[in-house]
C-alpha cells in the first residue's frame, strides 16, 4: 500500500455499530435499573400506600404509578356528571383529579420504599402422635429447666399427651374424648409462665401466651376474646389447619374475675368469662389476621378450636383466706374443735382449693366447669430457691458465670451465700423473681471492676459478701493461694 492510498469506511456501517453498542450499553443500563427497582416497592402517588398493601400499580407517564383504587375513585368521580371537576379538589378529601400536563413540570423525587425480605417457607408439619413424646419424657424434659412442683408437671405431661392423642385419634369410632382443658392455680414467682414456656420447646406445636388482663367484651376499648386465637394463627405462621392443633396459655386468668359490688358493667370481668365460654368448649370463630379487634381493613378467618388446648394461669391473691374460712367453719368449742391458728402456717393450703372457693373468688360456675384438670403449685421455700439457683440447665448463677468466662474470669458461690440469697429472697415474697433482682444488686460492682484488672483470675462469693459485712475472694492467676478478704 503506497502513501496516497487512503481506507474507505462506509459511514453507515460505523454509525450502525455505534448505535449497537449506544443500545447495548442501554440495555445494560436499563437491566441494572430493574434489578434495583425490584428492591423497592411502588408507592402511590395519591394515596401514598405501598403496593403491598394497596395491590397492584397503575404505570403512568413521568414515573407515576397509581394504585387500582384510586384510579378507579378517579374514574368514578368523571363519569359522575352531578360533581363539578373545579371543585373537586377542595370538596372531597383524598380524591385528587390528575392532569398530567400540569405535572410535566413539577413532578416530585420517585418515592421508593424498600420491599421486606420474603421469609422462607418452613415445611408444614403433620402431627404424628409417634413422635410425640410419652408423659415421663415430657415430665423428664421440664425436671432439666424448673425445680419442684412435681404434681404440677405430672399433670401437665399427661394432660398434654393425652390432647394429642385425642387429636389424631379423631373419629376412628363412636367414642369422641372430651378437651382436657388445665388450670393452674399458684402464687407470684411459682414458676407457671415458665412451665408453659419451657414446654413450648419441647412440643414441635404453635403455642401463643396471652395475657387476660387487657381483654374486654366486644364494643369496648381493648383487645377483643377472638385475639388470643389470632396470636395463636400468628404463631402458626397464619396456617389455619397447624393452629386448630396448637396450644394457648392465658396468663392472668384471675384478673377477669367478677367485680364485686359494681354498679358498672363489668366488660372486663364477668362479660370476659362469659364471652370465652364457647372458645374454651370448642366452636367456630372469626377471627382477626394480624390484628386484635375486627374492623373493615382487617380480614378475617375462620378457626375451630375444638381441638385448640387452652392453659389458664393465675395468683388468685386471697384465695387462701377463702379456703382458710371453708375449714375453719367447725366448732371452736368441744372434742372436734380446731384452733383458730390451724391453717395460718400451712403451705400446702391452695392445694385444697374446690370448685366452690373459686366460684367465692369470681369466676362464674360455666366457665369453671370447661376448665377439667385443676391443679396448684407450691410456694417457693429456702431449699427449692437454692436448688433454682443452681440446679437448672439455664440457672441464673451459670448466665453470670459463662458472662464472666468470657473475660476468662472464674466465678464460684460457696453454700453459705446460696443461702443467704434465698433468705433474702424470701424475704421479698414474690418467689423466683426475687433471686434476680438480688444477684443484680450485688454483682453490679463486681461486674464493674473485674474487666479493670487483667491478673483476676478467680471470683469467690461468699455470705460475708451478701450480708454486707465482708467482700467476695479474689484469686491472681499468679498466686495459687487465695487472697482472704481482699475486697472488689
Amino acid at each position: 500500500m503506497s502513501g496516497n492510498d487512503f481506507i474507505i469506511v462506509d459511514s453507515e456501517e460505523h454509525e450502525e455499530s455505534a448505535s449497537a453498542e449506544e443500545k447495548k450499553d442501554v440495555a445494560v443500563s436499563e437491566s441494572e435499573k430493574d434489578k434495583q427497582d425490584d428492591e423497592y416497592e411502588k408507592v402511590c402517588f395519591m394515596c401514598h400506600r405501598p403496593e403491598s398493601i394497596a395491590g397492584k400499580m397503575i404505570e403512568m407517564p413521568n414515573h407515576i404509578t397509581i394504585c387500582q383504587s384510586c384510579m378507579q375513585r378517579s374514574f368514578d368521580s368523571m363519569t359522575n356528571g352531578s360533581l363539578d371537576f373545579s371543585k373537586l379538589m377542595n370538596s372531597i378529601p383524598g380524591i385528587q383529579f390528575l392532569n398530567l400536563s400540569d405535572l410535566e413540570n413539577a413532578i416530585p423525587k420517585r418515592q421508593k420504599i424498600k420491599k421486606k425480605k420474603e421469609a422462607k417457607e418452613k415445611p408444614v408439619k403433620k402431627l404424628n402422635i409417634r413422635d410425640m413424646p410419652v408423659p415421663h419424657k415430657i415430665k423428664a424434659r421440664l425436671d432439666e429447666y424448673v425445680v419442684g412442683q412435681e404434681h404440677a408437671k405430672k399433670a401437665m405431661s399427661v394432660a398434654v399427651y393425652n390432647h394429642y392423642k385425642r387429636v389424631a385419634s379423631g373419629t376412628l369410632d363412636d367414642i369422641e374424648i372430651e378437651k382436657s382443658n388445665m388450670l393452674m392455680i399458684g402464687p407470684t414467682g411459682s414458676g407457671k409462665t415458665y412451665l408453659v414456656k419451657t414446654l413450648a420447646k419441647l412440643l414441635d406445636v404453635p403455642l401463643a401466651i396471652t395475657d387476660a388482663t387487657s381483654l374486654t367484651e366486644a364494643g369496648y376499648i381493648g383487645d377483643d376474646i377472638e385475639s388470643v386465637v389470632s396470636k395463636l394463627l400468628a404463631a402458626a405462621d397464619n396456617d389455619v389447619e397447624r393452629a386448630e392443633q396448637g396450644i394457648i396459655f392465658i396468663d392472668e386468668i384471675d384478673k377477669i374475675a367478677k367485680k364485686r359490688n359494681s354498679s358498672q358493667r363489668d366488660v372486663s370481668g364477668e362479660s370476659v368469662q362469659q364471652g370465652m365460654l364457647k372458645l374454651l368448649e370448642g366452636s367456630e370463630v372469626e377471627v382477626p389476621v394480624g390484628a386484635n379487634s375486627k374492623n373493615a381493613m382487617v380480614p378475617l378467618t375462620t378457626v375451630n378450636t375444638k381441638n385448640i388446648l387452652f392453659i389458664c394461669g393465675g395468683a388468685f391473691p386471697d384465695l387462701d383466706i377463702i379456703i382458710k374460712e371453708r375449714l375453719s367453719k367447725k366448732t371452736s368449742m368441744g372434742f372436734n374443735a380446731e384452733l383458730k391458728d390451724t391453717y395460718e402456717k400451712d403451705r400446702e393450703l391452695l392445694s385444697k382449693v374446690t370448685v366452690e372457693d373459686l366460684r367465692k373468688f369470681g369466676m362464674i360456675p360455666e366457665f369453671i366447669g370447661r376448665l377439667p384438670i385443676i391443679f396448684t403449685l407450691r410456694g417457693l421455700d429456702k431449699d427449692m430457691l437454692v436448688k433454682i439457683l443452681k440446679e437448672p440447665r439455664n440457672a441464673i448463677l451459670k448466665q453470670y458465670q459463662k458472662l464472666l468466662a468470657l473475660d476468662e474470669v472464674s466465678l464460684d458461690f460457696d453454700e453459705g451465700a446460696l443461702e443467704a440469697i434465698a433468705e433474702k429472697a424470701m424475704e421479698k415474697d414474690t418467689g423466683a423473681r426475687a433471686l434476680r433482682a438480688i444477684i443484680e444488686e450485688f454483682m453490679l460492682d463486681i461486674m464493674y471492676e473485674i474487666p479493670k484488672d487483667d491478673n483476676i483470675g478467680q471470683v469467690t462469693i461468699t455470705r460475708e459478701y451478701i450480708e454486707g459485712t465482708g467482700g467476695p475472694v479474689i484469686q491472681l492467676r499468679s498466686q495459687s493461694v487465695p487472697l482472704l478478704n481482699q475486697t472488689v
